[in-house]
């Protein structure tokens, strides 16, 4: 794949939307702003999201291509002649087994394609694929820390681990933690939490919760300007509470129903006539004066 710049990619991609988030709330515009060129001035800057790779994952009736949209996404990105600042996989990089020594081969195959980004720095974090049968022992071996908080060009982000205790709680000593990373923070600081199942209830019944989600909520909400990123329910998803807004990404292996939408949760079955339907990952732009998040959507492209 040549070369491209940002608007070109989303174009060959598929763009599915972008989207303006802030503590106000969640506005349509179109892709690239009102002249369609980047947003990213100096001082800001953008990063990419993917989430659930499930590297790992066979299911030919679901994804025919698993084995492919892991190394076609990093394709995608390493195309990009503006590369991005860093980029964040939230969550489940690998697909679950009981298996101690193939949980490692998948781990490390994961970070072997990953590892061929142009983009140096990389932040991962576990989602619960990775961590529910060893308590994620396997995944610190390979990627290090489970909660962490790091800075960039004046944005203030903590990566909140809702995944490696089975009850998909966050626990005591991790909101001590985050409680106490977050009081060096002026209360109008920009603030990113990224994160892999939603910190808010939005469908217990599948699991898509946080069972102390809302201390961990109650524990942001003081900062003027936080944002959410996650991942866990394999849709695009957008919700506010109060105001702070929190946005779910794709999946890069298979989509999962609207919440509630169908009796039980599985996977959506491959479509022939609409390939990579519902998959996608999404670059975010992050405009540090105003503490606001453009994100684009960006679709498989079948290349």
């Amino acid at each position: 794949m040549n070369k491209m710049d940002r608007r070109d990619f989303m174009k060959l991609a598929g763009l599915g939307g972008v989207v303006f988030a802030s503590g106000l709330g969640v506005r349509a515009l179109g892709a690239g702003g009102a002249n369609g060129e980047s947003n990213t001035k100096k001082g800001e800057f953008y990063f990419v999201q993917l989430s659930d790779t499930h590297w790992g994952f066979d299911g030919p009736s679901v994804n025919p291509d698993s084995q492919g949209l892991l190394r076609k996404a990093v394709s995608a990105v390493n195309s990009l002649e503006e590369q991005p600042d860093f980029v964040v996989f939230t969550g489940d990089l690998t697909h679950i087994t009981e298996d101690a020594r193939l949980r490692r081969d998948r781990l490390a195959q994961f970070r072997d394609i990953v590892s061929s980004l142009k983009t140096t720095t990389i932040h991962f974090m576990a989602g619960e694929h990775d961590a529910s049968l060893d308590r994620c022992d396997a995944f610190q071996e390979f990627f290090g820390k489970l909660n962490y908080s790091f800075d960039h060009k004046g944005v203030h982000f903590v990566v909140i681990d809702n995944v490696s205790d089975p009850s998909a709680t966050v626990g005591a000593a991790q909101l001590n933690w985050l409680q106490s990373d977050l009081s060096q923070l002026k209360k109008d600081a920009p603030l990113v939490a990224l994160t892999h199942r939603p910190l808010f209830d939005l469908y217990p019944q599948w699991d898509w919760t946080t069972r102390d989600g809302t201390a961990v909520i109650n524990a942001l909400m003081p900062y003027k300007n936080v944002t959410v990123f996650y991942g866990h329910i394999h849709q695009e998803h957008h919700f506010m509470t109060g105001h702070i807004a929190h946005h779910a990404a794709k999946s890069l292996m298979f989509p999962l129903p609207a919440p509630g939408s169908v009796p039980k949760r599985a996977p959506v079955p491959w479509d022939a006539s609409a390939p990579y339907k519902g998959l996608g990952f999404r670059d975010v732009e992050a405009h540090v004066r105003n503490a606001g998040y453009q994100i684009a959507e960006l679709a498989i492209s079948k290349e």
